[in-house]
């Protein structure tokens, strides 16, 4: 077998038979799509989702199986079933039966396989122009933004990345829940990073998640450099939509962007000192251009899925003409509201549609930042294609003016949709979150504050700071009280304790099943972005001052939408509720990335008890090690 660094696998025995198709008009190109045609060879009935590195498999490593080892059931042994027949049983009948029992068995296996949708990215950097000042960025395969993965519920994701920079990279899935498989959530307190010159496979699988989502590189500043790109989750063929299918479905990455490069960013913030206001806007990669960023069709409908991928500013979006329909954000379908612009925080993602029903000519899709004390705006062209090349208005749509209570008010407006189907064929509002008791009740507090005369970002009096083995292999090991320690903050801490900052690992440590409700607390003068991997929670209220018990009784607890990122305003508190059902580690994370970076993020230790497969999966055989847990043998496996 070749190494990782050979950016390849050897071939062996045994090839998968695998059938391409391409992807579909109005939902984009689906690229190296392919779908196992044996569930028996690369399927999940003998295995855990992610233990088939690629295409290729040995033939003795055929069938992987629930526990990580690889082993062929006896019944496929054809060796022996020959040797019986040898010995006395009928040479003429067996291998007739052989066959229909294997072209019966495969019949079987093949009928609930999930598709698979397979990627090779070439991590590189390249000369970029979001400002229209070249500098060097991060490449996926050449592209700024990276490729669009395009799929459906329950597809399984095989991305094999090579790492082409000077420097450690990780990928995450912003939105993505990861069920039972925190292996691939590409943090650094998950796992270890891909080394330059080397390449790792990420294989996890989107289940129930029809949405909009994103994905970028995760350490150090690198986000600020690029790597990131769309993820589109699709509702498979037999799951309605509350929304006529658009005429094509457009994905805008928008944040954003400094002209220094992140190694410059990464030095300033290890210096002490913040990085301060960012330089611009950048609408998919640019601020302006005079090359249309999409077309449309008169009379037709398009879908906008517009992802604020910035490092720190909440921005405002509009369609110059054009009012937005919202239909969706975050993997849940929401009440078609119409709005003439959105503001979209640090790490959300909305879907819109848009029609085209104005005078035949281009027009402007305009993007600001928002609570900046200077407004930076970009615009990019989006033609009619029966306009002939009409010139757009030089006349921009304004942002909203005021303070943040106007973006408030929009928050309250957002509601979800109870009658729309989600990725099954029950309605969304059929999980009432509602009736359940809250079992445990945690405030985020954050805090800004020096330590050894150094700018650092906090919660509850915790700087977190990675270690060098990571947690979650620490957990796994069962060495983690040489790596870190539990519940470093409390609950509900007090004003005198987010006045010191401790610079620790920070995890929290949350009761397998519990439904908790989580308050975040903005104590500062600047607008805040929160998110939580693996998990959707509900947004149930958000209000300026203090939280306290009886804010409850303002909680939307009917209709409040299922998303991943919340935002918090100055001054002001918002609560979301969830259910700690996925086992596993997750990182909780300021979006902001100066703050996240130094600081202000914690991981969930989500343990079951039963450390059985129903719960989470064994750790990938493609896994690397690294810090203390390199030379360990392995743990047993989980079983059922």
């Amino acid at each position: 077998m070749k190494t990782v660094g050979d950016k390849g696998m050897q071939q062996t025995d045994l090839e998968l038979n695998t059938n391409r198709r391409e992807g579909r008009n109005g939902r984009g190109k689906e690229y190296g799509l392919a779908q196992s045609s044996l569930r028996g060879l690369n399927g999940c009935y003998f295995c855990s989702l992610h233990s088939i590195p690629s295409l290729v498999i040995k033939a003795e490593e055929r069938e992987p199986s629930l526990d990580g080892r690889i082993r062929v059931p006896s019944f496929f042994n054809l060796t022996g079933m020959h040797r019986e027949a040898e010995m006395g049983g009928s040479r003429v009948l067996l291998p007739l039966f052989m066959i229909c029992f294997w072209a019966g068995w495969s019949a079987f296996l093949v009928r609930g396989e999930d598709p698979y949708l397979y990627f090779t990215w070439n991590v590189t950097y390249g000369t970029i122009s979001p400002l229209g000042v070249p500098q060097q960025g991060i490449l996926i395969n050449g592209e700024f933004p990276g490729p669009t993965i395009n799929s459906s519920s329950n597809n399984n994701i095989v991305i094999n990345v090579f790492n082409f920079l000077d420097e450690p990279l990780l990928f995450t899935w912003n939105g993505i829940q990861q069920r039972k498989n925190s292996w691939m959530e590409g943090m650094p307190g998950t796992n270890c990073p891909i080394q330059p010159g080397e390449n790792f496979t990420y294989h996890y699988q989107v289940k129930d998640q029809i949405g909009s989502y994103f994905y970028f590189p995760t350490l150090g500043m690198q986000r600020a450099a690029g790597g990131f790109g769309g993820l589109r989750v699709h509702s498979r063929n037999l799951i309605p939509v509350p929304f006529d299918p658009p005429e094509d479905d457009y994905t805008v990455l928008t944040g954003d962007w400094f002209k220094k490069s992140h190694t410059e960013l990464r030095k300033t913030l290890d210096s002490g000192k913040s990085i301060g206001r960012p330089d611009g806007v950048h609408i998919h990669g640019k601020s302006e251009d005079n090359e249309p960023l999409y077309t449309m069709k008169p009379n037709m409908t398009y879908r906008y899925r517009v992802c604020n991928v910035g490092v720190r500013s909440s921005l405002n979006v509009r369609f110059q003409g054009h009012v937005m329909k919202l239909v969706e954000m975050e993997g849940s379908h929401t009440v078609q509201n119409v709005y003439d612009s959105l503001d979209v925080h640090v790490g959300q993602c909305y879907s819109v549609l848009v029609t085209a029903d104005q005078e035949p000519k281009d027009y402007y899709m305009v993007v600001s930042t928002r609570f900046l004390k200077k407004t930076y705006t970009a615009k990019r062209i989006i033609r009619y294609t029966n306009g002939n090349g009409a010139p757009a208005s030089p006349e921009l749509p304004k942002a909203p003016g005021g303070n943040w209570a106007w973006s408030l008010n929009q928050f309250r407006s957002f509601r979800w949709n109870l009658t729309a189907s989600a990725a099954r064929p029950n309605p969304q509002g059929s999980y009432h979150y509602g009736f359940i008791n809250i079992t445990r009740t945690i405030k985020i507090a954050n805090s800004v504050s020096t330590v050894d005369g150094k700018l650092r970002y906090a919660i509850n009096g915790v700087s977190h700071v990675d270690p060098p083995t990571p947690i979650k292999l620490a957990e796994y090991f069962g060495i983690a009280d040489q790596v870190f320690k539990y519940n470093s903050i409390v609950d509900d801490p007090s004003p005198e304790s987010l006045e010191k900052v401790t610079i620790a690992t920070n995890v929290l440590n949350i009761t397998f099943r519990t439904f908790v409700e989580i308050i975040f607390e903005n104590r500062e003068k600047s607008i805040q972005s929160w998110h939580l991997n693996g998990y959707s929670f509900f947004a149930v209220a958000m209000e300026p001052g203090r939280w306290k018990e009886e804010k409850r009784k303002n909680y939307n607890l009917l209709d409040a939408v299922s998303r991943n990122t919340i935002q918090v305003f100055p001054g002001s508190w918002s609560a979301i509720l969830l259910t700690f059902d996925n086992a596993g580690l997750w990182n909780l994370r300021a979006e902001t990335l100066e703050r996240s970076y130094l600081g202000q993020q914690l991981y969930i230790s989500v343990l079951s008890p039963a450390r059985s497969l129903r719960d989470e999966y064994n750790i990938p055989d493609i896994t690397p090690l690294c810090g203390i847990v390199k030379d360990l043998p392995k743990p047993k496996p989980y079983t059922i």
